[in-house]
């Protein structure tokens, strides 16, 4: 057989040769529209990666990228593997000392920037010694005080206008590293992942099977999910190699906005973690239109409760496919199959490629390893090996990599995330798990988002603390703890319950416990004794 290397840059060779017309379009708080063909992206990128090399920077160098969902920021994605250049996506979301760490770690060359990013990038750019380029990807700031220091600052078209040139794609080896993305940091300190060709590449093949994500050059997709977060779910690979028409929203993820995007461009997949679902539906039904387009939403992050997937349903009239992932993972781990009717609404199936397991706490293999709870360890092409910079492998004695969840298996198959084994609550010397109390609490159609948390206790050693955001200001708080009377453990049942305004939550749409602990543990969050 042919050797063939697997590199990202044949997506988009792809694509620009044989679906050369369909659109790559860009919508930015209810701005006009921007379009593209595949095949004028295409010309553009590889001329970006011409420029980038002009400016000095070789294989392996990594390119920082601040940036929301945009033609740029897609445009930058292959410019930078295109030539064996690393794409390292920074989180706008993030603080900018945490920023700048992360970009002193990788060393970033390049750092691209969102126009209305650019403080942010000035708070972070006198710690950032390596930056010698400041790429601004849609325009100049009105006032000149742009602030980067000694880096020479760029605008995307000025850039490709002085040194965009032709230049041949995928000349190193499929094994190369071509992204860098950190975790989201809400179970521990943020950690470097490492994508390489190789491990993008499968990763799409896996993402395309039909009972996983399965876009078709029929479906014109709305990726609502961040770029900056686990390469957007790999679906800026998955969407070119298909031949799907993509929509890129920009910062505009209200329900007003996305809302009219939808409708204007006739998306009939959505991809995006529940907090933009959420506000899509309230759109919705504050103003009482529809998406009649709309198929199929795919939902990720953290779990979705029960009532919100059911108000998705009903209110979108399509079908929602629940799944789960990491950044470790690339980062499909499961997803629901489409026509499945809620067989596997917890998180799904793996697609081919990816193996699971669960284990007891000690590490050894559960028999059997259907409808029991255990440790879930991974292992597959597309699943890390050593973190950023680490010097010890991140992989168990077999190969498998423990991803710290709790999960079961059904007999069909599916998987059930139940929980972080970190989240665990030991109260008495038994264990509380906060998913169970979670799940429950969470079908009440007045709540939004929930979480448990543990807090000290000098008698139990730890006691749980329920905290919810909800939708309305006439829920109370106090009603919900009694959903769990008779469905749990009287002792499992909180003596301390929160409301906030708004729950805080990662990149990845996970709920922030770190936070939570630590805004509880400084008075921030007040909780009220839960009355028997």
């Amino acid at each position: 057989m042919q050797p063939y290397g697997l590199t990202v840059d044949k997506f988009l060779d792809h694509a620009a040769k044989w679906f050369r017309d369909a659109e790559v379009v860009g919508g930015d708080m209810g701005e006009a529209a921007t379009r593209i063909g595949y095949a004028g992206l295409r010309e553009r990128s590889n001329r970006m990666s011409g420029a980038l090399l002009a400016l000095g920077l070789a294989q392996g160098d990594r390119v920082g990228t601040l940036a929301w969902n945009t033609q740029h920021h897609f445009e930058l994605y292959y410019a930078a593997m295109g030539v064996g250049l690393v794409c390292h996506t920074l989180n706008p979301r993030l603080t900018a000392a945490h920023l700048a760490a992360m970009v002193n770690e990788a060393a970033n060359r390049v750092l691209a920037v969102a126009v209305d990013l650019l403080p942010l990038a000035a708070e972070l750019l006198p710690h950032c010694p390596t930056i010698e380029h400041v790429v601004v990807l849609d325009g100049l700031p009105e006032t000149d005080a742009v602030g980067v220091g000694s880096a020479r600052l760029w605008t995307y078209e000025a850039l490709l206008e002085a040194h965009g040139a032709a230049c041949n794609w995928g000349d190193f080896h499929e094994n190369s590293p071509a992204g860098l993305c950190y975790t989201s940091g809400t179970t521990g300190a943020p950690k470097g992942v490492v994508y390489t060709h190789r491990s993008n590449y499968l990763h799409t093949l896996r993402a395309l099977q039909t009972d996983a994500v399965g876009i078709t050059a029929r479906d014109t997709m709305l990726l609502a999910v961040p770029m900056f977060h686990a390469n957007g779910w790999g679906l800026p690979f998955a969407a070119p190699a298909a031949g799907t028409r993509l929509v890129l929203p920009g910062r505009g993820l209200d329900g007003a906005s996305l809302a009219k995007l939808m409708r204007e461009e006739r998306v009939t997949v959505a991809v995006g973690v529940q907090t933009v679902w959420l506000g899509l539906v309230d759109h919705l039904d504050a103003t009482g239109t529809d998406l009649p387009d709309l198929e199929r939403v795919l939902i990720g992050g953290s779990s979705c409760p029960d009532a919100l997937l059911r108000r998705l349903e009903t209110r979108l009239g399509a079908e929602v496919q629940t799944s789960w992932g990491m950044t470790e993972l690339s980062p499909i781990g499961t997803i629901a199959p489409t026509g499945s009717g809620g067989e596997a609404r917890a998180s799904g199936r793996p697609p081919m490629g990816l193996d699971l397991k669960l284990t007891d706490a000690e590490g050894n293999t559960l028999v059997p390893q259907r409808g029991i709870l255990g440790h879930l360890k991974v292992k597959g092409h597309s699943v890390v090996d050593r973190y950023f910079r680490a010097e010890a492998d991140a992989l168990d004695a077999e190969g498998y990599f423990d991803t710290g969840d709790l999960a079961m298996i059904d007999e069909g198959g599916n998987l059930t995330i139940c929980g972080r084994s970190k989240d665990l609550i030991k109260s008495g010397g038994e264990w509380i798990n906060p998913t169970e109390i979670e799940a429950i609490v969470g079908m009440h159609p007045a709540v939004r988002h929930v979480a448990v948390i543990g807090r000290p206790d000098a008698k139990w050693g730890e006691r749980p603390v329920l905290i919810v955001e909800t939708q309305g200001d006439d829920e109370d708080p106090q009603a919900l703890v009694g959903l769990l009377r008779g469905k749990v453990a009287d002792w499992w049942i909180p003596d301390q319950v929160a409301e906030v305004a708004a729950m805080p939550l990662a990149a990845s749409g996970k709920i922030d416990k770190n936070r939570l602990r630590a805004d509880y543990a400084q008075g921030k969050i007040l909780a009220d004794r839960v009355t028997r």
